[in-house]
């Protein structure tokens, strides 16, 4: 921290340990998806340390085998009123175990390592220990804030986000715990995400005796990820990508099944409805074939705007005042919830966590060096924005 932000005498001052004990506490419940059980467990630490600050606290069940959803108010907020929306996730990629073998929790240097540490533990619990140093500081925030941890962003947040788009509405900003990109850059724009489902039904025949009378759904298949692969453009920012498939019983069968999954990558909403499109008209080119295919877009592009723009320099300004120089990403390809909040136009930055690497990997870590600034950053943004 410069001299600017250095507190006044008899201030407490930001503790870039007692931060790192706090999110290690997190990281110490592991939080895959798909055990909402244990994503719970997470829940549970959420809305005791939110309560213990004297914030309203709103426990939204889990559905679907996934977890609860997490919904804090501060004292001052009111229906109607302009506020700022913190958006955060506690679920993680990484199978329950991974903090034991495949990437124990450990400190080395300046990087603290651990499953779910980056990607976003160290995020989502930063403005909460900012929250409560402004009222150490006996400091007030700016506008009333509402802090929304969410139990299914990994997959896509298929149960959270209506709520997340609810409460978006009711935000004048979107404030989101991602963690920090190249360096401690944050974000202002990212692609939209679509995902489809391809299943082939063909004949099955024997491969020796019969090979004439089958008709190969494996076959089919390889026409159409030839194809959608081929969608694929650089230039424009457009990823088509066939990252999974399944065919086939037995190599002396012809396949009479084969299936794929699809990922697809937008800048913009135009393009995700023309490759939308593109994807679902399928038509078979064996007319003794049955294809089908489903899905679409399941997060809207993320796209820079005025108002955006306008929500970074008033961010960059409260950041100046830490020592912190905000530096924005042009576009990153992976997606968020602030992609929700940005498609239906309200002022959304995103990135604002931890600053580490290895989001999805066995090396994911932060750097403790980054928390202090980040925090400072995080008491100003919620004591200053207006």
């Amino acid at each position: 921290m410069t001299d600017a932000a250095a507190p006044r005498e008899n201030e407490p001052r930001i503790d870039a340990e007692e931060i790192l004990e706090g999110i290690l506490d997190w990281v110490e419940v592991e939080t895959p998806t798909y055990h909402g059980a244990e994503v719970n467990k997470l829940a549970d630490k959420v809305q005791a340390v939110w309560s213990d600050v004297g914030c309203s606290v709103e426990r939204i069940p889990g559905r679907d085998g996934f977890g609860d959803h997490v919904l804090v108010r501060s004292p001052d907020w009111k229906e109607g009123e302009p506020s700022i929306l913190v958006l955060s996730h506690m679920d993680t990629v990484h199978p329950m175990g991974t903090k034991d073998a495949a990437n124990p929790i450990r400190r080395e240097g300046d990087s603290v390592y651990g499953p779910g540490i980056y990607d976003m533990k160290a995020g989502a619990y930063l403005p909460y220990y900012a929250w409560r140093h402004l009222k150490r500081m006996g400091r007030a925030n700016g506008m009333p804030v509402t802090f929304l941890y969410v139990s299914e962003e990994e997959v896509g947040s298929p149960t959270s986000r209506e709520v997340i788009e609810r409460e978006g509405k009711k935000a004048k900003y979107v404030l989101v715990t991602e963690p920090a990109r190249d360096g401690g850059k944050i974000v202002t724009a990212r692609k939209g995400v679509g995902r489809f489902e391809l299943k082939i039904t063909g004949r099955p025949a024997h491969a020796g005796a019969q090979h004439q009378d089958g008709r190969s759904a494996v076959k089919e298949l390889a026409h159409h990820i030839l194809e959608i692969e081929g969608y694929t453009d650089y230039e424009r920012g457009v990823t088509t990508n066939v990252g999974m498939i399944q065919g086939g019983t037995g190599v002396n069968v012809v396949p009479r099944e084969a299936s794929a999954e699809i990922d697809l990558r937008v800048v913009t909403a135009a393009d995700g409805e023309e490759l939308t499109a593109k994807i679902l008209n399928r038509v078979a080119r064996d007319p003794d074939v049955e294809v089908e295919i489903s899905g679409g877009m399941n997060r809207p592009p993320y796209e820079r705007s005025e108002a955006i723009d306008a929500l970074f320099e008033q961010a960059r300004g409260l950041a100046d005042k830490t020592g912190l120089e905000l530096v924005s990403t042009p576009l990153t390809g992976g997606g968020s919830d602030g992609n929700f909040t940005a498609a239906l136009g309200v002022p959304t930055l995103d990135g604002l966590g931890a600053d580490g690497k290895g989001a999805h990997t066995l090396h994911e870590q932060i750097y403790v060096s980054s928390l202090e600034p980040r925090a400072a950053m995080w008491v100003e943004l919620l004591a200053g924005l207006k």
